[in-house]
């Protein structure tokens, strides 16, 4: 049996006991969550969120920049009023670059990727700076919208605050919650 497969039979099993139709589309945590697509992390059981409570936004790396048009969406439609950027340690985008990555798709499949930004990093702290930075400069992320970072621990599963530091940028403190 495929995975696939497998997936259909276990939604077949969940949706024999669904309850939670009547769920309003807004996030009740007025929480939108930007993480990375690695397999390793559980969202809803690593940071304590149920059916409702939140956007899970993942993509590799869990880049803000990849994750910019879900994040307008969310602000703007849904009322989200806080961005938690998540990285992690372990971080399969810690293991390449664009050029050489480039290279490898040209390489294996004859397929130009040049014009393409895989966003990757060398320090996961440092990528989640980056990403903070990116949000509270962002014009279609308002003011108002508090946006923190963190770097989750595949190993043991904790999380842990990355704070921006603040010489030479104290317009972005206001952006981030204290």
């Amino acid at each position: 049996m495929s995975a696939s497969d497998e997936l259909l039979r276990a939604n077949e099993e969940y949706a024999g006991t669904f309850e939670l139709g009547d769920l309003p589309r807004p996030p009740a945590k007025r929480l939108a969550i930007v993480t990375c697509m690695d397999a390793r992390i559980f969202p809803s059981r690593a940071f304590g969120l149920k059916a409702g409570d939140a956007h899970i936004i993942r993509n590799a790396g869990g880049r803000a920049k990849d994750a910019l048009r879900s994040l307008i969406i969310s602000e703007r439609l849904q009322g989200t009023a806080e961005i938690a950027v998540i990285h992690h340690t372990d971080c399969g985008l810690l293991t390449i670059n664009n050029q050489d990555f480039q290279a490898r798709l040209k390489e294996e499949l004859g397929a130009d990727a040049g014009d393409i930004d895989f966003l990757p990093f060398t320090d996961v702290e440092e990528s989640v700076r980056e990403d903070i930075r990116f949000l509270i400069s962002c014009p279609l992320i308002p003011a108002h919208v508090v946006v923190r970072g963190f770097v989750y621990d595949v190993q043991d599963g904790r999380l842990k605050e990355v704070q921006l530091e603040y010489a030479g940028e104290s317009q972005e403190i206001s952006r981030v919650a204290q």
